[in-house]
């Protein structure tokens, strides 16, 4: 099993992966089979269902849906033309493609939210469709957005997980046993291995630009945070709050007046950061997703800018780790929020973001996989349930606790010789078991927990 650090980390735009990177690339892969089919096109049509039809306004699922099928992507995404673009379709009630003509399209009438019938493969499903001169459908597509910004078309899904094809990687582990066997065999800790597997399928020049760029997408969407203000779209009135702690924090330095866990306070300020830009439309990298994009940067950040002895020259090797542990949690169970939950998306991240900050600290193999499986295990049982359906509360905050917790995992692990009882493979399992039970409501519907219980207007 072989899933590459960029496909882990992948640069995107806000709010969601799941329901609006995801959408975004099924419509670009709808678009190339239109241009690989020998019949002529006049018109496009959209449903969504599940969850992409319940929480699809508050996660831009019908704009980025739209956008997509008019030739717009995740990784070179500009908000300006976006919004010129959008402003042409609606006024003109047709999308523009340089090969493939001028198609009718009435956001109105073909962007359809389907909340009657859940399609069967997953719980983010959508149907793209090609209609000819007389509006009769003479190409149609299922997909399912299925976590990260990762999709799948229903022909794909259901020929079970999703498989790598391509050539062998010297280290290919699918379970956490296995990571720890190789490791102890060749002598190689989970970065160097997962480094060998990214140059045998590339080479290391471009992994070396990859993440790095990685960092600085990362790194500048911190930094943006903590310097913008103001109300956060979507109508909850929710205001950015990272800027004036940041301010407060700077503030106090150096004053001796703090308290010592004021220093949670720095690791919150730096996810909520990103979570703010996230939920405001803007540029961050899935980690593994966009929901939970702030708490592996708020680690690593935490990491450079706090701990004694820290060195940019471990940021690949932290990256390359988590990326390792993300890849396990994907493969055996989910990083999908609507299939699994909020244990999927930031019990993840903080897996992710544990194992890698114990492995910059110098942590063995094994106290690396006890880091990641402390971080899951406390995680497990954690609901998805965004009110009005936006990447906001509680999803802003609860990626400020994921980094603590994070952290806290990894120190823990530290503490002690990598023995322990829970394996993370357990883990792993328990929360794709926990998430198979849990009621939808819970999973990114909006329709349980905070969603009903909290006044969104």
């Amino acid at each position: 099993m072989f899933l590459s650090v960029f496909d882990m980390f992948k640069v995107g735009i806000g709010p969601s992966s799941s329901h609006t990177m995801g959408p975004m690339v099924a419509a670009a892969r709808f678009l190339d089979m239109m241009r690989a089919s020998p019949f002529e096109f006049r018109g496009l049509r959209a449903s969504l269902h599940g969850s992409l039809a319940f929480t699809g306004v508050g996660h831009a699922t019908d704009r980025a849906t739209i956008l997509g099928l008019a030739g717009f992507l995740p990784e070179t995404y500009d908000d300006d033309k976006a919004e010129e673009t959008l402003a042409a379709i609606n006024e003109s009630k047709t999308i523009v493609l340089e090969d493939l003509g001028r198609l009718r399209f009435d956001p109105r009438a073909d962007m359809i939210f389907d909340y009657d019938h859940a399609l069967a493969g997953h719980a983010n499903g959508m149907i793209l469709m090609a209609t000819d001169a007389q509006s009769d459908v003479i190409l149609r597509q299922v997909f399912y957005s299925v976590g990260g910004g990762f999709v799948l078309t229903e022909e794909e899904l259901a020929q079970g997980k999703a498989t790598d094809d391509g050539d062998p990687v010297p280290y290919p582990f699918k379970s956490a046993v296995e990571m720890l066997e190789m490791a102890r065999a060749s002598g190689l800790t989970i970065a160097q291995m997962k480094r060998a597997n990214e140059v045998s399928r590339g080479c290391e020049q471009s992994l070396n630009r990859g993440t790095a760029r990685l960092w600085q997408v990362m790194n500048d969407c911190i930094n943006r945070g903590l310097e913008r203000d103001g109300i956060l779209p979507g109508g909850l009135q929710v205001r950015r709050r990272a800027k004036g702690i940041y301010d407060a924090l700077m503030a106090e330095r150096g004053m001796n007046l703090t308290a010592p866990h004021t220093i949670n306070d720095w690791m919150s300020v730096y996810a909520m950061a990103v979570n703010e830009e996230n939920a405001a439309g803007g540029q961050v990298v899935t980690a593994p997703t966009n929901g939970a994009a702030g708490v592996l940067p708020a680690v690593l950040r935490y990491y450079l800018d706090h701990v004694p002895g820290a060195s940019e020259k471990h940021i690949e090797d932290f990256l390359l780790t988590a990326a390792a542990i993300g890849g396990l949690v994907k493969y055996n169970a989910s990083i999908s929020g609507a299939e699994a939950g909020c244990q999927a998306e930031v019990g993840s991240a903080a897996a992710m973001a544990a194992a890698g900050l114990c492995a910059v600290m110098g942590g063995s193999v094994e106290q690396v996989e006890n880091a990641a499986e402390i971080a899951l295990e406390h995680h497990l049982g954690m609901t998805c349930d965004p009110v009005k359906g936006l990447v906001q509360v509680p999803c802003i905050e609860r990626n400020g606790l994921g980094a603590i917790k994070a952290v806290s995992a990894a120190s823990l692990a530290l503490r002690g010789d990598g023995k322990h009882f829970v394996p993370l493979d357990a883990v792993i399992e328990t929360m794709r078991q926990t998430g198979h039970d849990m009621h939808e409501k819970y999973k990114e519907t909006s329709l349980g927990g905070l969603a009903v219980n909290v006044p969104n207007c």
